[in-house]
């Protein structure tokens, strides 16, 4: 039996955005994404590639097309459920009769509770539901209900969220996308590569470019104390950052765990391991672990990552 845990908006958000070659929402056995909130409102408008929850009677109805025991992420969403405490109220939904019918309050916990027995993996629980995601998120709801292959392959992820709502790590392409630009509301731009992006050009209060190769021998340590104050009197401005590089795993991510450690004052590895969990595929090259390592002895005044650490 599995874990029904809580999960926050920026982690779908992030888990919807993931990326190898293809977007990972093209992966079959990634994310199984239910709505379990009345017809009249998933038509109205749901989260992307979310499945709606049938009722038949006072039956749930588990959706044939899904192989929840191959499934990594399998997430439940109503309407506004925070915590794991359910309703007493039950509503009947059967499709037969859908018109002016809601699911109760609570219908995610009741709904992922019979998932648990299905699945090894932790069933998560949305928080906040259908109508906090939306809110922050409006440009991933949609009234499509069918996705073939070929949508998925071209769909066009966003940055991953670092901070919530402030701090952003994502590629080159991402950077020069007006429309993510608008709809993350990003402000300023540290930009990690050789390429100059197409925003804040000429404002150097708004945009710091780190002119470095991807490569083991390129420096990137003499500019993290710069680095980190840029991010840091931004957010102190209100603004949003996005950190970016070419393909937004190397460089980007080295310079995410940098000001992370500045930040919160924290180990590499831990600051490490909440960029990778934010960005599955996260890999700065050798030469920039080495110098986040130098970093480290900088930041808390010692070395306490083991550089054999199994980062990767």
């Amino acid at each position: 039996m599995a874990d029904l845990v809580l999960c926050e908006p920026t982690e779908l958000y992030n888990i919807l955005n993931q990326v190898t070659k293809l977007p990972r929402l093209t992966e079959p056995n990634y994310l199984c994404l239910l709505d379990v909130r009345s017809k009249r409102e998933y038509d109205e408008g749901h989260v992307i590639t979310a499945l709606r929850v049938k009722k038949k009677g006072n039956e749930y109805v588990i959706p044939q097309s899904v192989d929840l025991e191959c499934v990594k992420y399998c997430v439940v969403y109503d309407n506004n459920t925070s915590n794991m405490e359910v309703s007493s109220k039950d509503n009947n939904d059967d499709d037969s009769d859908d018109a002016g019918q809601e699911m109760a309050p609570g219908a995610a916990i009741e709904y992922g509770k019979i998932l648990t027995h299905l699945t090894h993996h932790p069933v998560y629980i949305l928080k906040g539901g259908y109508e906090r995601f939306s809110a922050l998120y409006h440009f991933l709801r949609t009234q499509k209900i069918i996705w073939m292959p070929q949508e998925l392959d071209t769909f066009q992820p966003y940055p991953v969220e670092i901070i919530p709502g402030r701090v952003f790590v994502g590629d080159f392409s991402q950077a020069c996308d007006p429309k993510i630009q608008k709809d993350l509301k990003i402000r300023a731009h540290v930009n990690v590569s050789m390429e100059t992006g197409p925003f804040f050009v000429g404002d150097p209060d708004k945009l710091l470019h780190v002119q470095i190769e991807d490569s083991p021998e390129a420096k990137i340590f003499p500019f993290f104390r710069h680095l980190c104050h840029f991010i840091e009197i931004h957010l102190q401005l209100g603004s949003v950052v996005l950190i970016f590089s070419t393909r937004g795993i190397s460089r980007s991510c080295a310079a995410a765990v940098a000001y992370l450690m500045h930040q919160h004052n924290q180990t590499m590895k831990r600051s490490w391991t909440h960029v990778k969990k934010c960005k599955n595929n996260m890999r700065p090259n050798r030469g920039l672990v080495t110098q986040l390592l130098q970093w480290e002895q900088i930041v808390l005044g010692n070395r306490i990552t083991d550089d054999k650490d199994p980062l990767y």
